[in-house]
């Protein structure tokens, strides 16, 4: 296999989105999800936003929980071709096309890491979320970035691409959903060895060389 290409997020979700699974395809996501899964909100009966849904895994389980309407947005066509049974539009995590209070819970699976400007993406969500709404978010540690791990990918053809990532620490977090009008109720880490524990091929020095690394954040917040 070559050397990994960096691309832009836009062109290298849409390369990703044919071969992209629809459930959690590897440990890591699998443990971020049990994460999101502790902290799940009650779905039943209310709006739902699938923030850069991706293939749709978790506008799956918000319909499945019962929500009223399940409304799936990512930037990537191609993406969206992949998500079935839910409302599906396709606009930028920072520029929601929606009204004020549109959603009473909002969800979105290792994105935000994408946007360059924390701030700006916490305030359009508080800005369509309801009052008494829950937002859950889960984002890829910015320990990890610091370590040296990258966000990368191999499509259908096995060509490798890495995808560019801002960290954005708990206190940036805090700090841009205090400004938005959101209170942070929980906040966890998947660590190697501790929380991420499935054995994978080669994992045994994976471990070993990155014990107790937080690899991803999950953020649980509530607008009052």
């Amino acid at each position: 296999m070559g050397a990994s290409t960096e691309v832009s997020v836009q062109e290298g979700y849409e390369r990703w989105a044919p071969s992209y699974p629809d459930v959690p395809g590897n440990p890591l996501m699998r443990a971020e999800q049990e994460l999101m899964l502790q902290h799940w909100p009650q779905v039943a009966g209310r709006r739902t936003l699938d923030l850069a849904c991706g293939s749709g895994r978790y506008s799956r389980l918000l319909r499945e929980g019962g929500a009223a309407a399940v409304i799936a947005l990512d930037a990537s066509p191609g993406m969206l071709r992949r998500v079935a049974g839910v409302g599906r539009v396709c606009a930028s995590l920072s520029r929601l096309p929606f009204a004020a209070g549109s959603f009473d819970v909002i969800v979105c699976g290792l994105a935000v890491g994408h946007e360059p400007d924390i701030g700006t993406w916490m305030s359009e969500i508080a800005r369509v979320l309801a009052p008494r709404g829950t937002f859950l978010y889960s984002d890829f540690h910015p320990d990890a970035a610091r370590a040296g791990l990258i966000r990368s990918f191999t499509d259908g053809q096995r060509r490798t691409y890495t995808l560019p990532h801002h960290a954005h620490d708990l206190g940036a977090a805090r700090a841009a959903a205090g400004t938005a009008g959101l209170s942070i109720t929980v906040a966890q880490e998947v660590r190697v060895g501790i929380e991420l524990t499935e054995p994978f091929e080669h994992s045994e020095s994976f471990y070993r060389r990155w014990h107790g690394l937080p690899l991803v954040l999950v953020v649980r917040a509530e607008k009052a």
